[in-house]
């Protein structure tokens, strides 16, 4: 699937991965707001001035790292290879 596929995939909680990526056993996953300020209780906005979190995407990298904040290059918003796993 494109890259526009693999977005809404992962907007409804399915986790992607682009065949030709070198390393195995990597994904994306989308880490909602909510759950970010659940587990560092943190972020709810209920109090003046208090920042709040935004959902974001997250990588579960071939050597199980997890980095919060993956960004897509040109080659993956342009590769055709995405699917879900």
């Amino acid at each position: 699937m494109n890259f526009g596929e693999a977005l809404k995939a992962v907007k409804d909680g399915k986790n992607i991965a682009r065949e030709n990526w070198n390393g195995k056993d990597q994904f994306v996953y989308l880490i909602k707001a909510q759950e970010l300020s659940t587990g560092l209780h943190y972020g709810f906005g209920e109090y003046s001035g208090e920042p709040r979190f935004v959902d974001v995407l997250a990588i579960k990298t071939s050597k199980d790292d997890i980095q919060v904040g993956w960004l897509a290059t040109q080659t993956d918003m342009l590769s055709e290879d995405w699917h879900i796993v």
